[in-house]
């Protein structure tokens, strides 16, 4: 999922872990509503620009319908411009989400209250290091 590759002779762009347009189309797409009514272009992309906060054109939309049906993670229903959420696909999605949700958010806001004060001061302490060791070995930041 996370890397480029070959999908029915053609190139499947990767769906990359972290990239916010990638979180939120899995996010999108553990919409229970979707499951039943089936996902559209334009049903999509309301809820994926409703998370993303930003314009989200209906080409952008058509490309990473494009992507998710390459990558097995949706399927389109026969003679309909509607697709179905895989199985395999919903497993997906809702990992990429929980994941990054309940793991990788977290650790990231952790620099920040309310997160405790031990955790913020062994942030810090790591950043000095790393800040020091990139000094020493004259890396640019």
């Amino acid at each position: 999922m996370a890397h480029p590759t070959i999908e029915e002779g053609r190139r499947a762009s990767a769906l990359r872990f972290g990239d916010p347009r990638v979180m939120a189309l899995a996010g999108a797409l553990c919409a229970s509503l979707l499951a039943v009514t089936g996902i559209t272009n334009r049903s999509l992309r309301a809820r994926v620009a409703g998370l993303l906060g930003i314009d989200y054109t209906s080409a952008q939309m058509s490309y990473d319908l494009r992507r998710l049906r390459l990558k097995g993670v949706i399927a389109r229903l026969p003679g309909t411009n509607t697709y179905a959420v895989t199985s395999d696909g919903m497993r997906i999605a809702v990992f990429y989400t929980k994941l990054h949700d309940r793991l990788l958010f977290p650790l990231t806001a952790a620099n920040r209250p309310p997160a405790p004060l031990r955790l913020r001061q062994a942030l810090h302490t790591i950043d000095t290091y790393i800040d020091d060791y990139i000094g020493q070995s004259r890396i640019a930041a």
